[in-house]
C-alpha cells in the first residue's frame, strides 16, 4: 500500500514538472499556488477582494489591478459555468493566497469567436487574494451591508489621501499649474490661436488618460498606446475623437477644461475624482481617482446655423460618449 501511495506521488511530481511546476485542473487550466495560507477556501457567493496581472504566452502584460492602484472587488458566481474559467481557478484560493492561474483560451471560446489580436494557448493570471468576506449563514442585507461598508471604507481612505497624491503628483513632474474655482489643474504645454472653444461647438481632440503613477488606460493615438504599453486594438481606429462641448455625459473636467483652449491648444489636465468620475467611479476607475490627461485640441467645429432644427424627440436627453 505503502509503495503504491509512493509511486502516485512521484507520478504526480513528475507531471507537475512537466507542465513546468504548474498542476492540471479542470477545462485545460493549469495552476501553481505560490503563497497558501491555509485559510478557508472561497465559496460561491462569496464577497473577494483581489489584484491581478494578465499575460498572454508571450509574456505580455494585457491588463493589471496594480495599473489602475486597487484591488477589483468581485462576487463570486453562484456556479462557474465553463469548467477551468479563471472563477474556479479562484476558488481553489483563500485570503492571503496568491497564485498563477493559466486559462486555456480556446476552452473559454469555445462556441465564439476569440477576441482580436488574442493569440497563444493561455492567458496567465497572478492573482493575490486581498480579501474574503464569506457569505455563510448571513441573509442577503447583512451580507450586503458587510462587504458595502468593507468598500466603503476603501473608498473613504482614498477619498482622504486624494488632495495630496494630487499635489505630490504635480510636484514630482514640476507642472506649474493653474488651478481654477472648482479644483482643476491644467498647464498648456502649446498655446493654440484663434477664439477658443464655446460651448455647442465640436470639439476634436486627441487625448492620452493616465492614473497619477503613470500608467495609462487609454488613448486615441496609436504610437502613445505603444509607448505606454497598452494591448493594440485592432478595432481602435486610433484617431482624434469628436464631442460636443458642454453636453450632459461628458466628465466635467473635459468640459470645463476645454473652455479654456483654442485650436491648436496642447495641454495637460490633472483632474480631481469631483470632476471626474467621482464616488462612483466607472469601469476600472475607481471611486475618488484622480486622473490625468494629455489632450490636444485638434479643430473646433461649430455648429451650422442654417442646418434644420431637429424635431425634438422625448423622453431621452442627448448623450456624449464618455471619456474612460
Amino acid at each position: 500500500m505503502k509503495k503504491g501511495l509512493m509511486f502516485l506521488a512521484l507520478a504526480a511530481m513528475g507531471l507537475a514538472s512537466c507542465n513546468g511546476g504548474f498542476e492540471k485542473g479542470d477545462g485545460g487550466m493549469l495552476y501553481k499556488i505560490i503563497n497558501d495560507k491555509g485559510g478557508p477556501k472561497i465559496k460561491p457567493g462569496d464577497f473577494v477582494s483581489l489584484n491581478f496581472t494578465i499575460k498572454n504566452d508571450a509574456d505580455s502584460v494585457l491588463a493589471s489591478s496594480y495599473d489602475m492602484g486597487h484591488a477589483i472587488p468581485q462576487l463570486m458566481p453562484a456556479k462557474s459555468t465553463i469548467k477551468g474559467d479563471i472563477m474556479s481557478g479562484i476558488a481553489m484560493l483563500s485570503e492571503g493566497d496568491s497564485a498563477i492561474i493559466k486559462v486555456n483560451i480556446d476552452t473559454m471560446s469555445k462556441g465564439h469567436p476569440r477576441q482580436p489580436g488574442l493569440k497563444g494557448k493561455y492567458m496567465a493570471y497572478t492573482i493575490k487574494i486581498e480579501k474574503v468576506i464569506p457569505k455563510g449563514n448571513l441573509s442577503d442585507q447583512e451580507f450586503a451591508a458587510k462587504y458595502q461598508g468593507y468598500m466603503k471604507g476603501l473608498a473613504d481612505a482614498s477619498k482622504q489621501a486624494e488632495p495630496a497624491a494630487i499635489k505630490k503628483y504635480i510636484a514630482d513632474n514640476n507642472l506649474k499649474v493653474t488651478t481654477t474655482a472648482s479644483g482643476l489643474n491644467y498647464v498648456v504645454t502649446t498655446k493654440g490661436t484663434g477664439p477658443n472653444i464655446a460651448v455647442g461647438d465640436t470639439a476634436v481632440v486627441n487625448y492620452t488618460g493616465r492614473f497619477l503613477n503613470g500608467k495609462a488606460f487609454e488613448t486615441s493615438v496609436k504610437a502613445e498606446a505603444v509607448k505606454y504599453k497598452l494591448p493594440i486594438n485592432p478595432m481602435n481606429p486610433y484617431k482624434p475623437i469628436r464631442f460636443p462641448l458642454g453636453v450632459q455625459g461628458m466628465i466635467q473636467g473635459w468640459n470645463e477644461g476645454f473652455l479654456l483652449f483654442n485650436k491648436g491648444t496642447k495641454a495637460t489636465l490633472v483632474i480631481p475624482s469631483s470632476l471626474a468620475y467621482g464616488e462612483q467611479g466607472s469601469r476600472e476607475i475607481q471611486p475618488f481617482t484622480p486622473l490625468v490627461f494629455d489632450v490636444e485640441l485638434v479643430d473646433i467645429i461649430h455648429p451650422n446655423p442654417n442646418a434644420p432644427k431637429p424635431a425634438p424627440v422625448m423622453p431621452s436627453a442627448p448623450q456624449a460618449q464618455p471619456v474612460k
